[in-house]
């Protein structure tokens, strides 16, 4: 009698289940071990778990059916993961990584396909909003913005970075439908960096924003303290 053969068809791989991939939770780890010991801010598990909740938010108020909601946090959540093995180039190593690891949980490869196009074009120095995921997990990441992403625990030795970060007490980002618009709004401690230092290193991915959200059809605009930039 022969044997029969089991074919199985691709796997509907969930948010929940990326979280808990033990591979995915130690790379992520790795990667913030490198990112502290470059002198950059958290990229761990914290960044990316806020990544990927604005993504969710901004595609939930698109409209976005609920595979695409999911399929946006998986990326999300996988968007910095190529920083375990160097800041530079790092949007493209975790589009590789992410294949890798997506593939081996059985995602179907169409699904695969818009997950790796947005994070290898997050960063402003090589890439661009080229979907709807793609522009809104741009506006995610160059969101956040708070102190409690300083990693360096002494203070006399904060860099432009560590000092915007550590002045940004709030941060949230608001989408309004009718006016069609999605709104930045940080308070900053001016004590601790002022506000043009905050347009000194993040004016480029505030333009990235801007074109993200134009993509979508939408306004982006920046509220710094109660003043709104448009």
């Amino acid at each position: 009698m022969a044997e029969q053969v089991s074919i199985s068809g691709p796997k509907i791989v969930s948010i929940k289940d990326v979280k808990s991939n033990p591979k995915v939770k130690k790379l992520i780890d790795g990667a913030n071990e490198v990112m502290k010991a470059m002198g950059y801010t958290e990229h761990g598990h914290r960044h990316v778990g806020v990544v990927s909740s604005i993504t969710r938010y901004i595609l939930e108020n698109l409209g976005a059916t609920p595979r695409d909601i999911e399929l946006g946090q998986i990326a999300g959540y996988l968007h910095d993961i190529g920083n375990v093995i160097n800041r530079v180039g790092h949007p493209l190593h975790g589009a590789s990584i992410a294949f890798v690891i997506l593939n081996e949980m059985g995602m179907d490869a169409s699904e695969i396909a818009p997950v790796l196009g947005a994070i290898g074009n997050h960063e402003e120095s090589a890439g661009m909003p080229i979907s709807t995921m793609s522009a809104a997990l741009i506006i995610a990441d160059k969101s956040d913005v708070h102190f409690s992403r300083v990693q360096n625990p002494v203070v006399e030795t904060y860099d432009i970075h560590d000092r915007v970060n550590a002045a940004v007490q709030k941060s949230r980002v608001e989408m309004d439908n009718d006016a069609r618009t999605i709104q930045l709004s940080l308070e900053i401690d001016s004590s601790i960096a002022t506000v043009m230092e905050y347009f000194e290193i993040f004016l480029s991915r505030m333009v990235m924003c801007r074109r993200s959200a134009e993509l979508f059809g939408y306004d982006f605009k920046l509220n710094v303290n109660g003043t709104v930039l448009e």
